[in-house]
């Protein structure tokens, strides 16, 4: 499994462009999937070329939820390549330019060993990888709060991993038992989470590459 971070506030590639949002590529399990989208279509596409990325080569698009920074960069996307099924969830609403919106409500499984917690707080929805070593979870802003996010992720294996925007996270004993950590974006408490778990922790950033 492969995570590349593409657009987030923080640079870890000094040659990419910082923006208030968020997107990832997920690769795992024979699937490419673009993660959000950012804010900025022209940012997102920049820092995808800068990284190699090609948007031909992604097979769908999972969207969080509906905030701008992460979703604003979509329409820019789908005008390079259209013929992507994209996840999102039912509150988004109609995505134009796409060849299928895939509307998620509740826990589904998108793939064999690819699922997504389902919409929670009518908001958001998170992404998840079973990998060998654990459940691997992916969260935009955790806008339903990350032990809600958990606990809907446990009904597919154990948590392992988690990247992502924490926002006001504070619960830190949450964290625990997970191996290891990625805040980006909007988390509010980078330094205390560090601080307490610093074998754990991973820095973030655009550019920054994460391989299981």
């Amino acid at each position: 499994m492969r995570i590349s971070l593409i657009y987030d506030n923080e640079l870890w590639k000094k040659d990419l462009k910082a923006d208030w949002g968020f997107s990832s590529l997920i690769e795992a399990h024979h699937k490419k999937i673009l993660f959000d989208t950012g804010a900025n279509g022209a940012i997102l596409l920049y820092n995808m070329k800068k990284l190699r990325i090609d948007p031909a080569e992604i097979d769908e698009v999972f969207i969080s939820h509906g905030h701008n920074d992460h979703i604003g960069g979509l329409n820019s996307f789908l005008k390079v390549k259209s013929d992507i099924p994209v996840y999102v969830p039912r509150s988004v609403g109609k995505i134009q330019g796409t060849c299928g919106t895939v509307y998620i409500k509740g826990p589904d499984v998108i793939h064999e060993h690819i699922f997504s917690t389902g919409e929670l707080g009518n908001i958001e929805q998170s992404l998840v990888i079973e990998t060998n070593k654990g459940l691997v979870i992916i969260a935009g802003c955790s806008h339903p709060g990350i032990r809600n996010i958990l606990r809907a992720a446990s009904q597919f294996g154990k948590p392992y991993a988690l990247v992502g925007g924490l926002h006001g996270f504070n619960e830190f004993e949450l964290i625990e038992d997970l191996e290891w950590i990625c805040p980006v974006h909007c988390t509010r408490f980078k330094s205390e989470i560090k601080a307490l778990y610093p074998r754990k922790y991973i820095t973030g950033g655009a550019g920054r590459v994460i391989e299981l």
